[in-house]
């Protein structure tokens, strides 16, 4: 895992810093990592930027992947576009309403035009918090078990019944999401992981 870091007060607890340039210095990782990873075994990799410096690395050792993925993640209108159309081979956006995720999917594939490269080359994906429930009254129990309302988690997540969810699943299919990741925050709660496998994920390709 790679980003740019996003909650001061875990850093503090650490004592890691959490530089105001934060951003800036992903962009020179992202091209660090993968400019290590694409030199031939022989051969040395430089870089010079603002933020690094590397002076003929011999790039080595090598992933056991001939490619490793590089999946960028964000609701960043601007920069984070720029670098998924640059870096990336997939593109999520955590914890989106429908709306905001169609928004910024369109924003990525109109960076990924103007960097030259093909928009469907991309993976387009969402992270989503799951809470469902056989009836309504489940599906409160596990949102008040979480601290979070039914109605905000059915606007920004995927909340309701098996059918609700399957079919919020779909739309986000229907704006180009071809991968969700469900975020399960109640991992003692045994039986909504037995629902999801049994009603929701056995509907999904």
């Amino acid at each position: 895992g790679l980003g740019a870091g996003w909650f001061e007060e875990e850093h503090k607890a650490y004592g890691i810093p959490f530089p105001k340039e934060k951003f800036g210095r992903l962009e020179e990782q992202l091209a660090i990592v993968t400019g290590l990873w694409a030199t031939e075994v022989g051969k040395t990799f430089s870089y010079d930027g603002t933020y690094y410096q590397l002076t003929d690395s011999p790039a080595l050792p090598k992933p056991a992947q001939a490619k490793v993925p590089v999946l960028i993640g964000g609701h960043g209108a601007t920069r984070t576009p720029r670098l998924a159309a640059q870096y990336a081979d997939e593109f999520n956006i955590p914890f989106a309403s429908l709306e905001d995720s169609e928004k910024q999917f369109g924003r990525v594939k109109a960076a990924a035009k103007a960097f030259g490269r093909e928009p469907d080359d991309l993976v387009y994906s969402n992270a989503l918090v799951v809470c469902t429930g056989k009836d309504d009254a489940e599906v409160a129990r596990r949102a008040a078990a979480i601290g979070r309302d039914v109605e905000e988690l059915k606007a920004n997540g995927l909340a309701g019944s098996p059918a609700e969810v399957v079919d919020k699943i779909g739309r986000y299919e229907a704006i180009g999401s071809s991968r969700i990741y469900l975020q399960v925050l109640d991992l003692d709660d045994l039986d909504h992981l037995e629902l999801i496998s049994s009603q929701i994920q056995s509907q999904l390709n």
